[in-house]
């Protein structure tokens, strides 16, 4: 029987959010004493804490637990090589949602019973190293002062964007309202919800945060789909959420999947924090299978993304040859419409390429301990830039979206007095009656079309 009993694990509120322990193992070889191929050692582990050095200790946890070794030893196995250590992956052990005690104790041990082969063939234990992955005080002080100036800018121009549209005579189209539930969901990831995790032990706040995320995730590549496909739609087709449920629909039930798969740890960790999916072997293998299936599916769903680009482009192209016939004021307008619509395009291709890299490097990160030599980590540079281009990108749909008060077709109308159908349908779009701005209406085909 081996023991050991860690003190003081973490101190004066290190960590705010959470922090995951991965457990190490010094295991000496010793002749005679060999670790078994696919040795299961047994563990029982007890979590308590205090917020003072004379107070008691209150538990908060108690489990047992098993963990597979995976060791192996470099040199070769002879008395000379006596007391080398193995070489051994890392082990998933403790995963916490919140840190908001002062003093943490853990217990373990590792009991022995022959008779029933537990923690037999484990070889001879010299010594055991925790590794803590956390969230330091410089990152959280930037993320805290991120979303708290990034919820409160969200909020301003949502209700502005809301104002806008409401002050219209006809009802909201579906652009219009994707955008602002695209809004509705940033304001939900932006809260900063994780100020009152300092006072209160709130150990579901990564669950939460894996929920919220989620949501997002599902709003904005939904967003995309309609984004695009608003802009290729005939007239007839146009403004009704039901021709999108085959896009929309795969990309919420993979969300849901998502939430399931989320359930399987951060839900049981609510309750036992030492629970990992990754002890077991089919759990390793579904894990590693759901993660590889997610990733492929977000290239898939980018590659499409772009084709729609694409055809949006070319409604463009086929569009652009009415401008010749305009006058120059006017066509110069609509050339400056459509190169800064393009633009904008051009900027949605490149924030969701990002998105589904941060998605693919979150996702790998996640399991990054448990995949033996490959490691990817997700920088927190990297992570806070990710944030703030969502923000700025919700921002700029919204007020570039927001209902125009001005006519432009109407205040020139004396210049297009000779010009074609095809010209006054151009050139008198009127935002109060037919969409959310020009190129809206532009791109648009007409049902006889």
């Amino acid at each position: 029987m081996a023991g050991a009993i860690i003190e003081n694990m973490s101190t004066r509120k290190l960590v705010i959010v959470g922090v995951t322990l991965l457990l190490f193992q010094a295991l000496a070889f010793m002749v005679g004493g060999l670790i078994e191929e696919g040795a299961v050692a047994n563990i029982e582990v007890g979590l308590a804490y205090r917020d003072d050095t004379v107070s008691k200790w209150t538990e908060m946890a108690r489990s047992s637990e098993q963990r597979r070794l995976k060791c192996n030893f470099t040199t070769a196995k002879t008395v000379e090589n006596e007391g080398r250590h193995y070489e051994c992956d890392l082990l998933p052990f403790m995963e916490l949602g919140s840190v908001a005690h002062k003093y943490y104790l853990l217990n373990i041990r590792l009991p022995v019973n022959e008779r029933k082969k537990i923690n037999v063939g484990l070889g001879e234990i010299k010594d055991i190293h925790f590794i803590s992955i956390h969230q330091n005080g410089g990152f959280t002080k930037v993320w805290f002062a991120m979303k708290t100036f990034l919820t409160a800018s969200i909020l301003i121009i949502m209700i502005w964007y809301w104002r806008r549209i409401s002050l219209l005579t006809r009802a909201p189209v579906l652009l219009e309202k994707v955008i602002f539930a695209l809004g509705i969901s940033m304001t939900f990831i932006n809260i900063p919800v994780e100020w009152f995790s300092i006072g209160f032990n709130w150990t579901w706040m990564l669950l939460f945060g894996d929920i919220r995320q989620g949501i997002f995730y599902s709003m904005l590549l939904s967003f995309w789909i309609i984004f695009c496909g608003e802009h290729l739609m005939d007239q007839m087709d146009r403004n009704r959420f039901s021709v999108y449920w085959k896009q929309v629909g795969p990309i919420v039930f993979g969300s849901f999947c998502l939430f399931i798969f989320d359930m399987c740890e951060r839900g049981v960790q609510l309750t036992n924090p030492f629970y990992s999916i990754w002890a077991s072997d089919v759990g390793t293998e579904l894990a590693m299978a759901f993660i590889i299936v997610a990733g492929i599916c977000a290239c898939l769903y980018f590659l499409f993304l772009c084709f729609m680009v694409y055809q949006v482009f070319r409604n463009i192209s086929g569009k652009r040859t009415s401008l010749p016939a305009m006058s120059k004021a006017r066509r110069l307008h609509y050339e400056g419409l459509i190169f800064r619509f393009k633009f904008l395009m051009l900027v949605t291709l490149a924030c969701a390429a990002m998105t589904v890299i941060f998605f693919i490097i979150s996702q790998v990160n996640e399991g990054h301990w448990h995949w033996g030599d490959y490691a990817v980590q997700v920088n927190s540079a990297f992570f806070t830039g990710v944030y703030g281009m969502w923000n700025l990108y919700v921002f700029a749909i919204m007020f570039l979206y927001a209902p125009s008060h001005k006519r432009y077709g109407d205040e020139q109308s004396s210049d297009a007095g000779a010009n074609s159908g095809e010209d006054i349908q151009l050139t008198t779009t009127i935002t109060h009656l037919d969409g959310p701005t020009e190129i809206y209406k532009m791109t648009g085909k007409e049902a006889q079309e």
